[in-house]
């Protein structure tokens, strides 16, 4: 039996996905779980597997086609069914009925898709142009008329894809431009990228950031870690315990010191958590994601450590729940840039929490041993910035030195 590959639904505020690759072409043989294609949200992306066996029978939409949400997006069978019942429809599978018929009054749906050859402007029985929500305001924000701009989505919808081609020939009037040896290349920015530039531009621009910055003995981690390590040759159940597992295990345990850097600064309130929600920020393919590992205050040093790798490798594959990457979804966040030799930077906090804390890279410095004798000691740097909004200066140096404290204080 021929089965629908449909659009997900990737948490309740997104209405439409662009599909950006294919990996597999109609008539292509496709197993169970290998990835079809790669779409993208305003918030992420993300791969779609295969949902069954058999041969990708049809495809009802093409790379850069913005698809609603709970839509067929493709056809997976056995050579020669019969595949008329599937088209661009909206599925009701999974008791989403409820959700599909605010889909179709929303003027989502789709009944069929025309083979797309020459799209002309498509205007409802209202005389109004249809275009996407994404796409108007592409358009408000460029100052793109679109009433003689050809869409090329369903039933010829405009989409954000059409606006954007048709940015260069007013934006990019003028360059210059040389077909040979260019002097530079042009790429438009992917969802995920404006996605990082706007909460970038709005967290410096709308919170009063600081950054402190600290750092600690990690002789007790190094001496953990090494001990870990000739675990895992020898103890298969031993589990990957890194340097940042337990840089994120000591902040839980200052965070749970000082609460108040556990928090969301909201303008008129400040929301204070019982409970760590922490954030580590990842770097992915497609840009940086923030997940959130909920609740890791109440989980021990393997279990989080499991956690984190856990959600980063969601990240990677493109499979990370949506939720958990939105700013409030975590109650802390951290940046850990110490794999890259950076010995001091200043982290962005992911509004609207109150702190992210930067770990950077371990540096050998001269210290006292004791008895007058000096030596050099691996010290690890910390970047603490804060919203004085929610934090001043004060509370927010007890909180570093907290982190500190607990680090050179480490056992395993």
């Amino acid at each position: 039996m021929a089965t629908a590959v449909i659009m997900p639904r990737q948490g309740q505020s997104v209405e439409t996905c662009i599909i950006t690759k294919w990996f597999k072409k109609k008539g292509d043989p496709v197993a169970t779980g290998e990835i079809l294609f790669s779409y993208e949200t305003d918030k992420a992306a993300f791969d779609l597997e295969s949902p069954s066996d058999g041969i990708l029978l049809d495809v009802f939409y093409e790379e850069g086609a913005e698809v609603p949400v709970l839509v067929n997006v493709a056809v997976i069978g056995q050579g020669g069914e019969d595949i008329s019942s599937f088209g661009a429809h909206i599925s009701d599978s999974g008791g989403k009925a409820k959700i599909a018929a605010e889909a179709l009054e929303a003027g989502e749906a789709v009944k069929t898709i025309a083979a797309r050859e020459e799209h002309s402007v498509q205007v409802s029985s209202g005389g109004k142009v249809k275009i996407s929500p994404r796409a108007k305001r592409i358009a408000e924000k460029k100052g793109i008329n679109y009433a003689n701009i050809s869409g090329t989505g369903p039933n010829g919808r405009l989409i954000a894809a059409d606006i954007e081609k048709a940015l260069p020939a007013t934006a990019n009037a003028g360059k210059k431009v040389i077909s040979q040896g260019a002097e530079f290349t042009e790429q438009p920015l992917s969802n995920v990228r404006k996605l990082i530039a706007r909460a970038m531009h709005s967290s410096l621009q709308n919170a009063a950031q600081l950054t402190h910055h600290m750092s600690a003995d990690v002789r007790n981690l190094l001496e953990a870690r090494q001990k870990i390590k000739s675990n895992l040759v020898t103890d298969k159940k031993q589990q990957d315990i890194t340097l940042n597992d337990m840089v994120c295990w000591c902040v839980i345990r200052a965070l749970e010191k000082y609460p108040e850097a556990n928090s969301h600064f909201l303008e008129d309130r400040i929301k204070t958590f019982s409970k760590v929600h922490l954030g580590l920020a990842v770097d992915t393919p497609r840009g940086l994601m923030v997940p959130a590992v909920r609740n890791a205050s109440d989980m021990d040093l393997v279990t989080l450590s499991r956690e984190l790798k856990e959600v980063a490798e969601a990240c990677k594959k493109g499979s990370i729940n949506p939720e958990l990457i939105q700013s409030t979804a975590a109650s802390f966040t951290v940046s850990n840039l110490g794999n890259y030799g950076v010995e001091m930077f200043t982290p962005v906090i992911n509004l609207p929490q109150s702190c992210i804390l930067g770990v950077c890279t371990i540096i050998n410095r001269p210290a006292n041993l004791g008895n007058n004798t000096f030596g050099f000691v691996p010290y690890i740097g910390l970047s603490l910035t804060y919203d004085h909004r929610s934090i001043d200066g004060g509370p927010a140096t007890l909180f570093l030195r907290e982190i500190k404290e607990q680090i050179e204080k480490f056992s395993y």
